[in-house]
């Protein structure tokens, strides 16, 4: 094999090992004559380079031929004709290439789009097998083609950025990104005529590309696959027409068995005559069971119709044509006492006992028998053949649908040729036949349906000529007077009267001495095939094909030879077979095989089933494809197992399967706006102990509220100044504290609003703890955390004892957070907003309680105010506060705890004065908390969106949250 490749490079590339010969066999100088053997030499070189081409072998990724691609290609367009891609794999490729192309900038689409698509589209190449490596069952199937160097050096130069997306092969990768010479030495061929884009210049590959493939004289190279084995004498293989694609082969012994569309044998033959049939285990011996037919309603009826040898009384042979019916019980077993006798003639020699039963297209049944035996049709005047009145040598044609009134089992067909001549047989349709071997009837194209129900004939011949014939109503066929072409019987050959049908073939005993009739081919499998057909010679093995000009009706001969292991190298492929060539078979589907054996004898299991199959070219993928009915199997079935060695050893398998389909995402997706509301019960429990262990941290935090107590106070003024508002309702944001524990779902603009933000923040307990922080710089952003409201209101009355008191309710209201954590995330809904109502009436009954007991411990803790005076200098500073936030009238904290210092003679009159104050501030209590509750609304909504918006990365973003007042250090903010 090396040889042979060497040469063929020597022939194809004259500068390399050709031009070496050249020179070696050339005088060395170009003065001096040539001798007679260097021109011989150089004579024969020259004439290698031009008959041995490039071994062309089309092969697909899949292993498989290429094929026709049955509708039209939208993105690789140049193989719609020819190649590997169907509209399926077709979309998939540019699928692919636009998610590539994606990933790309203008300028790179630009540069890079033209040559990526050439590229990629190799997948759809006849020769894609080959451009990935992949038919070399000893290298990686590659996950780019093979480019030629210099197509390589300009892919590289403006795709090479695309590489990454195109393999996972990070050696690719890194050369693509540096090193053009590494790269395109990774990406070539050893093989230059198939790298791309030589692989559609070499005329070779493309010349007769989809074609049966020839050698040099002319001959069909056809590989085979291995169907059945073990068989003895195999005689004969049909389908029953039930749409099973089951197989029925019949042995010369007179057993049936059948072979199941998985290639699988059931246990118990379909039938057993060996009882019956008379053979013996010579070689060449012709008697034995010889023909079988299905009825065209076997499906429906069970009937069919077998031919066979029989001895009567141990003197008298026949050949025997009954009926018999498949078993009610089973299937795939025929019933064994059915058997109704139709015909039976006897034979006057042992050989010559034709054997062919088969059904027309017109529903009858044809009949060919054998002109009785011996040497040139010895019997009678003009032998059996040409005797109409005899039925040896004929073929007969039956009705066996309708019995005949006389003691026939069978009824003459109306439109017989002979049916009215007295010196003839009703059942003759054609005569003048040797011993014909193996008939067939053409189904016709599969769509012109041109050449249907021919009846196609070889006739084995006698000293000189084998013939093929196709069988004509009323046809004489020459037998005795004539063989093949030629004269053989001088005196009948030349009688006017004899008007023979001549052959459509014959072939001389220098090429066989057998013919063994074979089929018309009208397959899907193998469309180069369409409208061959193939038979062979039963003594030399030889495989034959006619293919007919339609236009003249002139049969020529194809020759027909087993390919190379060039040409067969695909998984399963055999490219030899038995010698002698017994039968030929068509399966359900229109495949052809023949059944041969290495030893012609009736107990010799060397007999083989063979399928033929064109390397060259096959059907679509799907367009083949079968829906056999379900058998049902009663007993063992035997698996097949092959013994042929194929051209591909059955360890010889590819490395790995065709490159992987990439897919790339276009584009990354964009953030999520908010996060979903259904949050996973692990993650919850999660954030749950998470808020649990901010609570412990919130109280250790109150210390860290005290210690920035200074902090506080600094911003007390401010605080102070605003308090003018905040101060007064001071008991109400105590209060409110009370309401945080109750409820830490729903935040009060004050203390309402803070347990909301509580509830809102619960899933992370560092923005817990970063609100409790910001609420104590602004009592007016109080919202975003109950702690911080707590802390701030404290601060801003007297001191940072209050933060300590602000901790404790943080605790509790984180320990609610706990609780609540399960909880979806999501805004509530009107029922949950009814309970909350009703909840919170329940706190409203007890308000003057808790009003009476803040304001007790308000006052234990609350330092000297400033004066009236002083509180008057003191700067201004606009509260941040909504616009429509209801003011109080009165101001009475100061006047009330000033009156405590005054003299017990105005006590009196002070008593009434706070009696007044008190007044007016509960009804400016009720117009601020009106006010506040528009304002808890509002700021609830704005809060909720805010937090949705940043919880929406992740919990620890929540940190960016920032109050205008903030007054917490980077520490804190980093322990957040």
């Amino acid at each position: 094999m090396a040889n042979m490749s060497s040469t063929r490079d020597a022939a194809l590339h004259p500068g390399g090992a050709g031009c070496a010969l050249l020179r070696t066999a050339a005088p060395s100088s170009s003065r001096k004559t040539p001798r007679l053997p260097a021109l011989c030499l150089l004579l024969s070189v020259m004439l290698l380079a031009r008959v041995r081409p490039a071994a062309a072998h089309p092969q697909c990724l899949d292993f498989e031929p290429p094929f026709q691609p049955p509708w039209h290609l939208e993105f690789c367009k140049q193989y719609e004709e020819f190649g590997c891609c169907d509209q399926q794999t077709d979309n998939a490729i540019a699928e692919r290439y636009w998610d590539t192309v994606e990933q790309l900038e203008v300028e790179g689409q630009e540069l890079c789009a033209d040559m990526l698509k050439e590229v990629m589209c190799q997948e759809c190449s006849p020769y894609a097998a080959h451009l990935y490596d992949a038919e070399d069952p000893y290298t990686p199937v590659r996950e780019l083609p093979g480019l030629c160097f210099d197509f390589c050096t300009e892919f590289h130069s403006k795709c090479g950025h695309v590489v990454k997306y195109l393999t996972e092969n990070k050696r690719l990768q890194d050369t693509a990104e540096r090193d053009t010479s590494t790269f395109c030495t990774l990406m070539d061929l050893s093989d230059q005529d198939y790298c791309y884009p030589n692989v559609l210049k070499t005329q070779d590959l493309n010349g007769n590309l989809g074609q049966v493939v020839e050698d040099r004289k002319g001959c069909l190279q056809l590989c085979l696959t291995e169907v059945a084995n073990g068989l003895r004498n195999p005689v004969l293989m049909l389908h029953s027409g039930d749409e099973t694609h089951r197989m029925f082969i019949a042995e010369q012994l007179g057993f049936v068995w059948v072979y199941l569309p998985d290639g699988s044998r059931v246990e118990q033959p379909f039938l057993d005559m060996s009882g019956e049939v008379v053979t013996t285990p010579w070689l060449g011996d012709e008697r034995g069971f010889l023909g079988m037919a299905f009825h065209p309603e076997y499906r429906v009826n069970g009937r069919f119709f077998i031919y066979y040898s029989i001895e009567v009384n141990s003197k008298v042979e026949k050949v025997r044509i009954s009926e018999m019916k498949v078993s009610d019980h089973d299937m795939n077993m025929a019933d064994p006492y059915s058997e109704r006798v139709i015909l039976e003639i006897e034979e006057p020699a042992a050989n010559h006992n034709g054997g062919q039963l088969l059904f027309g297209l017109d529903g009858f049944l044809y009949i060919f028998t054998g002109d009785g035996g011996k040497a040139g049709d010895p019997f009678g005047k003009y032998g059996n053949a040409q005797n109409k009145s005899a039925l040896l040598g004929k073929a007969l044609r039956i009705d066996v649908d309708v019995s005949s009134s006389s003691s026939r089992p069978y009824r003459i067909p109306a439109d017989n040729p002979f049916i009215h001549d007295p010196g003839a047989r009703p059942e003759v349709y054609a005569y003048g036949v040797r011993n014909m071997w193996r008939c067939s009837v053409d189904r016709g194209d599969p769509v012109s349906r041109y050449g249907r129900s021919r009846i196609f004939c070889g006739d084995v011949g006698q000293n000189r000529y084998e013939e093929i014939d196709i069988i004509v109503r009323g046809g004489n066929y020459g037998w005795r007077a004539k063989e093949g072409f030629e004269c053989f019987d001088l005196k009948l050959c030349h009688n006017s009267s004899l008007k023979d049908v001549l052959p459509i073939f014959a072939y001389s005993h220098h090429v066989g001495k057998s013919v063994t009739g074979g089929y018309v081919y009208r397959g899907c499998e193998s469309p180069n095939l369409n409208g061959l057909y193939l038979f062979g010679d039963f003594m030399n093995g030889r495989i034959m094909a006619l293919e007919e000009d339609k236009t003249t009706g002139v049969w020529k001969e194809r020759s027909v030879c087993m390919g190379d292991k060039k040409t067969c190298s695909f998984p399963g492929l055999i490219n030899h077979h038995h010698k002698f060539i017994i039968s030929f078979a068509e399966d359900e589907a229109g495949e052809l095989y023949f059944l041969a054996t290495s030893h012609p004898s009736t107990t010799s299991p060397s007999g083989t089933v063979f399928k033929f199959m064109d390397p060259s070219r096959r059907a679509p993928p799907v367009k083949c494809k079968r829906k056999p009915l379900p058998v049902k199997v009663k007993g063992k079935r035997h698996p097949f197992g092959p013994r042929e060695l194929t051209v591909l050893e059955t360890n010889e398998k590819p490395t790995r399967p065709p490159p992987k389909k990439k897919k790339l995402i276009t584009r990354p997706p964009p953030p999520s706006r908010r996060v979903k509301s259904t949050t996973a019960p692990t993650e919850v429990t999660t954030s749950a102990a998470e808020v649990t262990t901010s609570a412990t941290e919130a109280t250790t935090s109150a210390t860290e509220a005290t210690t920035s107590a200074t902090e506080v106070t600094t911003s007390a003024a401010e605080v102070t100044t605003s308090a003018t508002e905040a101060t007064t309702s001071a008991t109400e944001v105590t209060t409110s504290a009370a309401e945080v524990t109750t409820s830490a779902t729903e935040a009060t603009t004050s203390a309402t609003e803070a347990t909301t933000s509580a509830t809102e923040v619960t899933t992370s307990a560092a923005e817990v703890t970063t609100s409790a922080a910001e609420v104590t710089t602004s009592a007016t952003e109080v919202t975003t955390s109950a702690t911080e409201v707590t802390t701030s209101a404290a601060g801003g009355t007297t001191s940072a004892a209050g933060g300590t008191t602000s901790a404790a309710s943080v605790s509790r209201s984180a320990a609610e957070v706990t609780m609540a954590s399960t909880v979806e995330l999501k805004r509530k809904s009107p029922e949950n907003k009814a309970k909350e109502k009703k909840t919170l009436k329940q706190w409203r009954k007890s308000k003057i309680t808790n009003n009476r007991e803040a304001t007790a411990q308000k006052k234990k803790n609350a330092q000297p105010q400033k004066s009236r005076e002083e509180s008057k200098k003191t700067t201004e500073v606009k509260p941040v506060v909504k616009k429509d936030k209801v003011k109080p009238k009165a101001k009475p904290t100061n006047s009330l705890k000033a009156s405590k210092r005054l003299n017990v003679n105005t006590m009196h009159t002070m008593k009434k004065k706070k009696k007044e104050m008190i007044a007016q501030r509960k009804a400016a209590l009720r117009q601020i908390k009106l006010g506040k509750k528009i304002i808890k609304i509002r700021d609830s909504a704005t809060e909720l969106h805010t937090f949705r918006n940043k919880t929406n990365f992740n919990v620890k973003v929540n940190r960016t949250m920032r109050n205008p007042l903030q007054v917490k250090s980077k520490k804190d903010t980093k322990a957040l």
